[in-house]
């Protein structure tokens, strides 16, 4: 890649981060390029589309996560493990709406993130097993429980660090506390299927969000 075709890529993609950490992964492409100071063209010469640039503007960070997940795995004590992982994504997800809108999305085209949901599911799935197998956590909650209740509280994110910054982990304990084997009654209804849990993911972003003075 010639020098300056480099320069312009590396504009392209510092500008997507500050932009997507603002407006989240939708944000309009020529936004970015204004942003980068760099033309239309130049920036789909580069990035055909905008799954490409989310690709190439998210890869190391979704690498890391994915890496994070084989520690968690490997953790002594499942149940630490679980929690810990959870906390650590969620502390990734409120630095950066960009990220919690990826995360909590269902955009296609992004090999890594696609690689990410399917490795994110199997951690917490692995992890489960082990609870349950020592009676750590309830036995009638499934992976899809939890996958569908920690990506509505990632939806909720960006409200609740603009209200109290880092007040998410104070939710994030109350729901992982509900995952603890105690003496309760069983949960109403069934768990969602893996199909069930997909079509629910991807309804999730098109909530609307309040508007300030909605209660």
């Amino acid at each position: 890649m010639r020098q300056d075709a480099l320069r312009n890529r590396e504009l392209v993609l510092a500008a997507a981060r500050e932009v997507y950490a603002e407006q989240g992964v939708e944000a309009p492409l020529d936004v970015i390029a204004r942003r980068a100071g760099v033309g239309n063209a130049t920036l789909y010469r580069r990035f055909p589309d905008r799954a490409a640039l989310v690709e190439a503007v998210f890869h190391d960070a979704l690498t890391a996560a994915m890496r994070a997940g084989e520690e968690a795995r490997l953790a002594t004590d499942a149940w630490v493990g679980l929690t810990s992982y959870a906390a650590g994504v969620f502390a990734g997800l409120a630095a950066d709406r960009g990220a919690v809108e990826l995360m909590t999305t269902r955009i296609t085209g992004v090999p890594t993130l696609e690689a990410l949901h399917a490795h994110n599911a199997e951690t917490y799935r692995l992890l489960m097993e082990r609870c349950r197998a020592d009676g750590t956590i309830r036995d009638d909650v499934t992976v899809e429980d939890l996958l569908l209740a920690l990506a509505a509280l990632g939806c909720a994110l960006p409200a609740t660090e603009a209200a109290a910054p880092g007040s998410w982990r104070r939710l994030l304990a109350l729901l992982l506390d509900g995952l603890r084997n105690a003496d309760s009654e069983p949960l109403p209804g069934s768990p969602l299927n893996g199909e069930q849990l997909g079509r629910a993911l991807g309804a999730l972003h098109r909530l609307p969000t309040p508007s300030a003075g909605q209660e």
